[in-house]
C-alpha cells in the first residue's frame, strides 16, 4: 500500500488550508486504496480571517499546526516529524493558507519565498525524487522549490501564471478538469478553486491528480 503524506496549512480557505480541497484530497487516497498522514508546520499563521464576514481579526492569534488538526481529526504531525523514507509522494492541498502559511505569495507576489520549516519538509520529497501534487494556489511554490523551467499550473489568471513565469517556473494554462504533470520533476498540479464553481468541479481535477501522483508514486 503506497503512504502519501498531505500538508495543510490551517483550517478555511481564506487563512488555511481550503477545507473541500483537504477532504477530497484524503477521500480521493483513501478510494484509491493509498494510506495518508497529515502534517502542517507548528507556526503561527499569517493572520486570521472570520470566515463569516471576511473580515481579519486582528486580535486573534492562531498555531497552523492545531488548526490543521480539525481537518485531520487531531491525526497530524509537525513537519518537524517527517521520516520521509516512509512516504511514497506528496499532496499539498490549496487554500489562503498555502499562499501566507506555507509561503507569503499572498504579499510578496513574484518575490514571494517558502517558509522555512516547509522549504525543509518539501525538500526531502524533491531531493529523494518522490512525487508531489500541488492544487490550487500552492502551485505558486514550485518555481521556488524546484527553480527554473518547472511546469505547473494554477488555471488560467493572467496575472497569478505572469507571476508564477517571473518566478522562473513553465506555467501551463488549464482547465478545472485538467492537471499538468511535469515528468522530469515528478510535479503534479490542478487548478481545483482557482477555477471550480463548485465542489464536484473542483474534485473532478483533484482525483486525476492523485490518481497521477499514486501512479508515480
Amino acid at each position: 500500500m503506497k503512504k502519501i503524506a498531505v500538508l495543510l496549512s490551517g483550517c478555511g480557505v481564506f487563512d488555511g488550508s481550503e477545507i473541500h480541497e483537504a477532504v477530497l484530497t484524503l477521500l480521493a487516497l483513501s478510494k484509491a486504496g493509498a494510506s495518508y498522514q497529515c502534517f502542517a508546520p507548528d507556526i503561527p499563521q499569517m493572520h486570521v480571517v472570520n470566515h463569516l464576514t471576511g473580515e481579519v481579526a486582528p486580535d486573534e492569534q492562531r498555531n497552523v499546526l492545531v488548526e490543521a488538526a480539525r481537518i485531520a481529526r487531531g491525526e497530524i504531525l509537525s513537519t518537524s516529524a517527517l521520516n520521509v523514507a516512509e512516504y511514497d509522494g506528496l499532496v499539498i492541498p490549496g487554500g489562503f493558507g498555502a499562499a501566507k502559511n506555507l509561503c507569503d505569495f499572498a504579499v510578496a507576489g513574484a518575490d514571494a519565498v517558502v517558509t522555512p520549516a516547509v522549504r525543509d519538509f518539501i525538500a526531502q520529497f524533491v531531493d529523494n525524487a518522490k512525487v508531489v501534487g500541488f492544487i490550487c494556489i500552492a502551485p505558486m511554490m514550485i518555481p521556488a522549490l524546484y527553480g527554473a523551467g518547472a511546469k505547473g499550473t494554477i488555471g488560467d489568471d493572467p496575472q497569478t501564471a505572469a507571476a508564477f513565469c517571473a518566478m522562473g517556473g513553465e506555467h501551463v494554462a488549464a482547465q478545472v478538469s485538467d492537471i499538468v504533470v511535469d515528468d522530469a520533476r515528478k510535479i503534479v498540479s490542478t487548478p481545483a478553486y482557482m477555477l471550480a464553481g463548485s465542489i464536484a468541479q473542483a474534485n473532478s481535477g483533484i482525483e486525476k491528480l492523485v490518481a497521477k501522483v499514486l501512479t508515480l508514486a
